[in-house]
């Protein structure tokens, strides 16, 4: 068959992308052709995919995707497929792989009222109700169950629509048999000492993420222990506000913040806590990641993957609602806890090896090519 994957933007480091990109390369080997519609390519293009840049400009992102959206609708007429999968939501898609919260349960209850009479709303607001109102025929993919009843509460849409996919971690983020070793040298790279602790905290978009968050936690450490303590930010962002933000801290020489790179299993071996005290998560690929990776974590509950760190007692979630407070006393003690560390990372270990977390893309590719409209 013939495939059309649609994603506004493709760059090497997005947790999004990377599930596309795992998705289509499983279709691809069953023997389908992988044609992909974007605004932008960052990056490799994988052997045999037909990447379509999309010619269009607005000045606003809500015109520029109704004009990408309208762009690859005239070209399906000319080109037509078997398939079109949607990572963003659109009209006119048979799949859509939920990777986004709902946009009307974040207008309704966390926007000023006024912010529904702008465009911008009135554009992904109709966007995602046409994926999901009941009328649409598109079948979602969900990575995480915490938003499907928000989706049904302001569209009504039936649940056999639904298909709950399981994570898809990649098993290079798996500890190797010489993790120790990469540890090792991976500390003596970074200057860290025995008894230094390094904090890491990976993911794009440092706002939403809650990295001001982690370093007020940081900044509130006990002055002893902060003093061995470095935290490591890892993500495609701007920077600035947080470095101005340590600075007045008294923490910026603590800190390090590093853009998007390919060696992330190398941090999350070499790091002793990951921190991901997120605002809005629908899943948090990286904390599966670090899990398997054999590394403690610390998150909020509003993370959708949270569940797994209570399941896998490898670490500690943060309470809904969010208390700055709360997360500096479980910091303080994760890091004075030795003990409880390695209780955590052997804990990990043995969730690495047990847990269904790797399938994510032979499902979705099961479900994308079974799909079928009248």
């Amino acid at each position: 068959m013939q495939l059309a994957f649609c994603l506004y933007k493709y760059f090497p480091f997005g947790g999004l992308q990377r599930d596309f990109l795992r998705i289509a390369l499983a279709c691809q080997a069953r023997g389908h052709a992988i044609r992909v519609y974007v605004l932008e390519w960052e990056g490799d293009i994988p052997t045999g995919f037909d990447v379509v840049r999309v010619p269009v400009k607005a000045l606003s992102n809500s015109r520029r995707y109704a004009k990408f959206s309208d762009w690859v609708q005239r070209d399906l007429e000319r080109r037509p497929v078997d398939r079109l999968i949607g990572f963003n939501k659109m009209p006119g898609l048979d799949v859509y792989f939920a990777a986004d919260p709902c946009y009307e349960e974040k207008a309704q209850t966390l926007r000023n009222p006024l912010y529904r009479r702008f465009s911008r709303y009135r554009h992904f607001a109709a966007y995602e109700r046409a994926v999901f109102s009941p009328q649409s025929r598109t079948e979602i993919l969900m990575i995480s169950s915490l938003q499907q009843p928000f989706f049904e509460k302001h569209y009504g849409t039936p649940k056999s629509r639904f298909h709950l996919l399981p994570p898809g971690i990649s098993p290079d983020r798996r500890a190797p048999a010489n993790a120790a070793e990469i540890r090792a040298d991976f500390r003596r790279e970074f200057g860290l000492a025995e008894n230094d602790l390094l904090l890491l905290q990976v993911g794009s978009g440092f706002k939403t993420k809650g990295l001001d968050r982690s370093l007020k936690a940081l900044a509130h450490l006990p002055s002893d222990l902060r003093a061995r303590t470095r935290l490591i930010v890892i993500g495609q962002d701007e920077p600035r506000a947080f470095l101005r933000q340590a600075s007045l801290l008294g923490v910026s020489e603590r800190l390090s913040i590093l853009q998007g790179r390919d060696d992330i299993p190398r941090f999350l071996l070499g790091a002793d806590l990951l921190i991901h005290p997120a605002y809005n998560e629908n899943t948090g690929t990286v904390l599966l990641e670090a899990l398997v990776a054999g590394l403690p974590v610390l998150a909020t509950a509003v993370c959708g993957y949270a569940h797994y760190i209570l399941e896998a007692e490898a670490g500690m979630v943060i309470p809904d609602p969010f208390d700055q407070q709360q997360m500096d006393t479980q910091l303080v003690h994760m890091l004075n806890d030795a003990e409880a560390r390695s209780h955590w990372r052997r804990q990990a270990l043995v969730f690495a090896e047990t847990a269904d977390i790797y399938s994510n893309a032979e499902r979705a590719a099961d479900l994308i090519l079974g799909t079928r409209h009248e």
